[in-house]
């Protein structure tokens, strides 16, 4: 699943959604459910408490090389160097700055952290292996 068939370069045309980070099963990485209390996966039907589920990283980008558009989506701690941390703290981060200031919409949050991932990959070139 890892074995990469070739290496391209191109530029990253735009970010295709601001979803960035995702509770992932330990097991499978699919995108756990989550409640309150509890998370669960619904492939693997692995469960457990919500305050012990893991992060992923998960990015979707419009990339372009000289020829033509992809639709490309990086996933996991290959985006670490990028974001300077783990999925898993960057998390950990953004809902303690929530806690700390007291903000109840993490939807400023949220635009603020696509901005800043906007800013650095947007119009910068990569060499992507698929």
């Amino acid at each position: 699943m890892n074995s990469v068939q070739g290496l391209f370069a191109a530029s990253v045309i735009s970010i295709q959604n601001s979803c960035f980070i995702y509770p992932a099963c330990q097991n499978c990485f699919s995108r756990l459910i989550l409640d309150s209390r509890r998370f669960s996966c619904l492939k693997c039907s692995c469960t457990g408490e919500a305050k012990d589920a893991s992060y992923r990283y998960r990015l979707s980008l419009k990339i372009a090389d000289t020829n033509d558009l992809f639709d490309v989506t990086v996933f996991g701690n290959c985006l670490d160097p990028f974001f300077g941390v783990t999925a898993e703290n960057l998390q950990r981060y953004i809902q303690d700055f929530n806690h700390l200031s007291g903000e109840t919409n993490t939807e400023s949050t949220t635009r603020l952290l696509v901005q800043a991932v906007e800013t650095c990959f947007i119009g910068k070139r990569f060499i992507f292996g698929v």
